[in-house]
């Protein structure tokens, strides 16, 4: 336990440190603010993965959202029958298992939002920070959207007040996207590391659950070390929130679904093509340098066979694997869980939690706290695509905003992929019992 929890420290101090490093304005950096950022992320963590009463709360919740993928499964076996229950002719297949959860949680999501009850929970969050960490109202709102819908529904939140953000502020926001999750895809990733265990789908739920809001904080932290506000912006100012959730019951229905449908449709091409550039990039790689200079065998030998040879799967994880360690990898899958953080980075994150359904069908193991880490780390969307998603996204309802939005982007990025990397390396202090997929 000792080590574990000195691990997550070095972790968490190297993490700090990148935001220093890359900071626009060292001398502006609000350290009242980054601490009690850090503070909140590890109190939250404490509170729901240790404290029974909260923890108990987190399970029902967990379970909840089981329960919702277990109706997604009867209207997908509504449509398309064996292919979702005869898994041992047809193996578990994501088109008709994975992807219309996606479409059923955006649907549900849009639900919630009409009848009110997504908005009051999105403002009470957003009560809590701008009253501990002083942020602006809106930079509250938006950090809070976060949390609970996507990177490019969460702007729609704060519409009135984009255009007059300040660049800090937009920042914030752009960060926060990409160190959260969408309700829709959530339920994807429960599927692809749960299965079809509804234990296994509830265990992971509560960590996604856990992961996404705790990484809220650690997304400000992140994006205000990076690029301090420099312009006075009152903390009190009012909160409000106005988004069109459609005339009625049904025609919010209709909107989530199409917008979950294109979600899912996105979703599923992307993972097509990258899947298949993957695999493209890794012959090119081993049946050319890796064969030409006989590195292969070699690389095959020393990491006990979970890798093929010199590939591109392999370069990633070599690259990645001193932020595994760092956040309190155990030292046996270090390169496993870094080739995931770089195909998350690289790729996106759907593509690295599909790797957990791979690694499961290859009967590769992993340290129990190993799955534990990386299933907190990969929970976010900063990867390249979402940069272009949010230039576009952001850039068409403020579009005075174009040009910061491309300039900072990749920065964006850095302080997404550090704010989960922050929220997995206090995952690794405090959760010793791990999952196993």
């Amino acid at each position: 336990m000792i080590v574990d929890i000195l691990r997550g420290v070095l972790g968490i101090v190297a993490m700090l440190g990148i935001c220093y490093l890359f900071s626009r304005k060292r001398s502006a950096i609000d350290w009242r603010l980054v601490g009690i950022g850090t503070v909140m992320q590890i109190v939250l963590a404490i509170l729901i993965l240790k404290v029974p009463f909260v923890n108990k709360i987190f399970d029902w919740m967990a379970k909840g959202f089981q329960q919702v993928i277990s109706y997604t499964n009867d209207g997908s076996e509504f449509m398309f029958g064996a292919l979702v229950t005869d898994t041992e002719s047809f193996g578990y297949i994501v088109a008709f298992q994975i992807l219309p959860t996606i479409v059923f949680f955006s649907a549900l999501s849009a639900i919630l939002y009409y009848l009110g009850i997504l908005q009051k929970l999105i403002y009470g969050f957003a009560w809590v920070m701008q009253r501990t960490m002083r942020l602006s109202g809106r930079e509250s709102l938006a950090a809070a959207a976060n949390v609970f819908i996507g990177q490019t529904e969460a702007p729609l939140v704060v519409k009135p007040y984009l255009e007059n953000m300040s660049r800090s502020e937009i920042f914030c926001l752009m960060t926060g996207g990409m160190a959260t999750i969408a309700g829709g895809v959530f339920a994807a990733y429960v599927g692809f590391l749960g299965g079809d265990d509804p234990a296994a789908q509830q265990a992971f739920a509560k960590h996604l659950l856990t992961a996404s809001i705790i990484s809220a904080p650690a997304a400000i932290v992140a994006a205000k070390m990076l690029f301090p506000e420099t312009e006075h912006k009152s903390a009190e100012e009012e909160m409000s929130i106005n988004v069109d959730v459609g005339s009625n019951l049904l025609d919010a229905i209709s909107r989530g679904t199409t917008d979950g449908l294109k979600l899912a449709v996105n979703v599923g091409v992307m993972l097509l093509v990258f899947t298949a550039l993957v695999y493209m990039l890794n012959d090119m790689l081993m049946y050319g340098p890796g064969e030409w200079f006989n590195l292969n065998e070699s690389i095959k030998t020393s990491t006990n066979g979970r890798f093929e040879g010199f590939n591109f799967t392999y370069l990633i994880g070599l690259i990645f694997a001193p932020f595994a360690w760092l956040l309190g990898t155990p030292t046996d899958d270090i390169m496993l869980v870094g080739q995931l953080l770089g195909k998350k980075t690289v790729i996106n994150e759907f593509f690295a939690y599909a790797d957990f359904l791979e690694l499961r069908k290859q009967n590769i193991e992993m340290h129990p706290k190993s799955i534990i880490i990386a299933t907190y780390a990969l929970c976010g969307f900063a990867n390249f695509a979402s940069i272009g998603i949010q230039i576009g996204g952001i850039g068409a309802i403020a579009p005075g905003q174009r040009k910061t939005l491309t300039e900072l982007g990749l920065l964006a990025l850095i302080g997404g992929t550090i704010a989960s990397f922050l929220t997995a390396a206090i995952a690794g202090m405090l959760v010793t019992e791990g999952l196993t997929l």
